[in-house]
């Protein structure tokens, strides 16, 4: 089978635009969740959420510099940041002046929702004004599939072409899929990841209707609290995640830089429940197992789990119940959600907390699980990596997605 590798990244996320910036402030603890100034939130139950910081400085999210403003009128924000993400990946690579074969590049970027701002506003548009007032790019300007279609023609990348719908777990089942068709010969390389614009106030008056977001208001950087007894909801947020995967041997013949590799992945159905996991988080267990005995690994060699760690009741528990007892007889496992950060990026999220696991294993720094003060009983002497980033060596880590309809994504990532 074809190896695949990791060699660009790129991302747009609550906590920094630009992967070294990103990771800066993952590493010191830093959140990235504020309260909602780009609409008036005022008469929703959660009135905070992680949004990139919009400006010219270094770290801060300036699309100008990617997408022509006439253009990106033509663009949700959803399609911007995955272009926007994908820039920087593909520099990263080495790929913005490649000579090769692009038939043999590919594009897997999904989302969970899509441009749902936009079809808000055209819809309000269509019952005050009529059908004639509705814009000819409202679809293209929407649908989920046009940030991979937009990557792929600034570039001229005519390989593959998805995007992967799974709610929480797009991003992560992007990588995976990318990887399976270069290991199946179909690429040679796949510029893969998630993207993500949903906060809004569709958006979020929706999942505040499931009491699914914190209302901690008063707190917006303590909101986010995986495993804590006090969470009460998770943060939404938006931004995107692209890495680029290429098969080894390719890698190499073209002297690229390569920062880890992906060794596995699997995917399971809970079957079960269209918003809670199995009960002890079954199904992410079984995607766990799954991606370890993809790679060829056994569970006692995973060092690290960047897990899905949303901060709500149930998801938690199940993860954490799940990760337990997969891994009772790891030696020095540990694991931590750097969504207590960046708060949760829905279909980003995936490929956004991929790259922080290759960052991980690259620097030996295990990002910290902050606001954790009251850990559950479970716990116990787990190691969550309480509101301090731990040094470590980590020579395998699993990144974990789980969405509703009960769908698990789990990938395994390698030094290398």
């Amino acid at each position: 089978m074809r190896r695949v590798v990791i060699t660009g990244m790129g991302m747009v996320t609550p906590v920094g635009t630009g992967v070294e910036y990103a990771w800066e402030n993952i590493k010191a603890g830093k959140s990235g969740v504020r309260t909602v100034d780009i609409f008036d939130a005022s008469d929703l139950a959660s009135q905070i959420a992680g949004v990139p910081v919009y400006g010219t400085e270094p770290g801060q999210y300036n699309p100008d510099t990617v997408v022509d403003p006439r253009e990106q009128r033509r663009m949700d924000k959803v399609i911007v940041y995955g272009m926007v993400a994908a820039a920087e990946a593909v520099k990263d690579a080495g790929l913005e002046e490649y000579t090769g074969d692009k038939d043999r590049i590919g594009v897997s970027i999904g989302g969970g929702i899509g441009g749902l701002n936009t079809i808000y506003e055209s819809c309000v548009e269509l019952h005050t004004n009529g059908p004639r007032s509705i814009s000819p790019f409202f679809i293209p300007k929407s649908i989920i599939n046009m940030a991979a279609g937009y990557v792929s023609i600034k570039y001229g990348f005519r390989g593959p072409n998805i995007s992967i719908v799974t709610a929480c777990a797009s991003g992560a089942h992007s990588i995976g899929e990318g990887a399976r068709l270069i290991q199946h010969g179909d690429a040679d390389i796949m510029i893969c990841g998630g993207t993500e614009g949903a906060v809004g106030k569709i958006g979020m008056a929706g999942f505040s209707s499931m009491k699914a977001l914190s209302t901690r208001n008063d707190d917006p950087a303590g909101a986010s609290r995986p495993w804590d007894k006090t969470r009460d909801g998770f943060i939404i947020a938006e931004g995107a995640g692209v890495l680029v995967l290429e098969e080894y041997e390719h890698a190499k013949a073209r002297g690229a830089k390569i920062y880890a590799e992906v060794a596995g992945y699997g995917m399971s159905g809970d079957a079960h429940h269209i918003t809670a996991p199995a009960e002890g988080g079954e199904g992410g267990m079984r995607a766990m197992a799954a991606a370890l005995k993809d790679a060829g690994i056994k569970p006692e060699e995973v060092n690290y789990v960047n897990a899905h760690g949303t901060s709500t009741g149930l998801g938690d528990i199940g993860e954490l119940t799940a990760v337990k007892t997969l891994f009772k007889d790891a030696p020095d496992i540990c694991m931590s959600s750097t969504k207590s950060m960046t708060g949760h990026l829905l279909g980003a999220a995936g490929a956004v907390e991929a790259i922080f696991s290759v960052l991980t294993i690259r620097d030996g720094i295990v990002p910290p699980t902050i606001n954790l003060k009251e850990p559950e009983d479970l716990v116990g002497d787990f190691n969550l990596v309480p509101n301090q980033a731990q040094k470590k060596e980590v020579n395998v880590a699993i990144s974990n997605s789980f969405g509703f309809g009960g769908t698990n994504a789990s990938i395994v990532i390698k030094k290398i």
